[in-house]
């Protein structure tokens, strides 16, 4: 993931930033809720990309990916909308326990921009709900250029958007965040409709490093910089999730990124192991598998 990829990672100050205050009143309501769920992944189950990470002769990528990983950031459907058949397929092929998060096709956020959009969407939900229990949340990622003079596409989008549906939402230009007023209204937007706010932790972008959260369902997107910081880094979301849960944070949807992809289910093993000590869970740990017997 070359987004918000640097030159020299160690310049850059990676600590988390303290919570934006309206998170503590969305997780507190939750506090008395017992369950907790916990899904991290990656955002590709390619074995080009994910080298080292498939058992030699590996035939189907996604039925090994998901023995170990209990979710996908499915970022296929950003580039096709898919049909029925074809998410059958991928749900068939996955334990019951397994989620899919799949991203709303660029047609739709980028090319049209949110407007005249409901054909297309039409086309990618009746898709994607045959996901049915084992989808995890959908998720639109806007264009850099999709600026807060657009809020009333914005606005509409959300309203209108299938409630049947769990819905994130990736606000990439900085505006949305830098103007105060500006940020609160999303947030209100969000909370009111139960879309979650998404977190971006890059080395680029610290202004999408904006912890807020407008649902108890965390949506946090982190891209490794391949670089010794990428642990540590690890390690602060560690604390982070634990404060949140104790608050009363229902879901942790975490998704490990990398500049260079490869490492992606080191740094997912390393933060899965960590996570499980410090929550007491037990998510299963992936393993690098290169001499794993052939399974699928």
């Amino acid at each position: 993931m070359q987004f918000g990829k640097v030159n020299n990672p160690s310049e850059i100050d990676f600590s988390l930033p303290a919570d934006d205050k309206k998170t503590v009143e969305v997780l507190k309501g939750n506090k008395r809720k017992k369950n907790f769920e916990v899904y991290v992944g990656c955002a590709k189950w390619n074995k080009t990309d994910l080298k080292g990470f498939y058992p030699k002769k590996t035939r189907d990528e996604l039925a090994y990916y998901s023995t170990q990983f209990n979710s996908i950031e499915l970022n296929a459907t950003f580039y096709k909308i898919p049909d029925r058949e074809q998410v059958i397929t991928w749900k068939e092929k996955t334990p019951k326990d397994f989620k899919f998060f799949p991203k709303i096709s660029n047609t739709i956020s980028h090319f049209k921009r949110l407007s005249n959009i409901s054909e297309p969407l039409t086309a990618y939900c009746d898709a994607i709900s045959n996901f049915e229990e084992k989808l995890g949340m959908v998720f639109l990622q806007l264009h850099d250029n999709f600026k807060p003079k657009d809020f009333d596409r914005l606005q509409t989008f959300v309203t209108e958007f299938p409630k049947a549906l769990p819905l994130a939402i990736e606000l990439r230009n900085e505006e949305w965040f830098t103007d105060e007023k500006i940020a609160e209204e999303i947030f209100h937007l969000f909370h009111k409709n139960h879309v979650s706010n998404i977190i971006v932790d890059t080395a680029g972008r610290r202004d999408m490093l904006h912890m807020k959260l407008t649902t108890p369902r965390a949506f946090v997107r982190y891209v490794g910089a391949n670089h010794d910081s990428d642990y540590k880094r690890l390690d602060d979301w560690i604390e982070r999730v634990v404060k949140w849960k104790s608050e009363g944070l229902q879901e942790l949807n975490f998704f490990v990124h990398q500049n260079i992809e490869k490492a992606s289910p080191l740094l997912s093993a390393y933060f899965i192991e960590k996570l499980n000590k410090a929550l007491g869970i037990n998510l299963h740990v992936p393993v690098m598998a290169i001499d794993q017997p052939t399974l699928f």
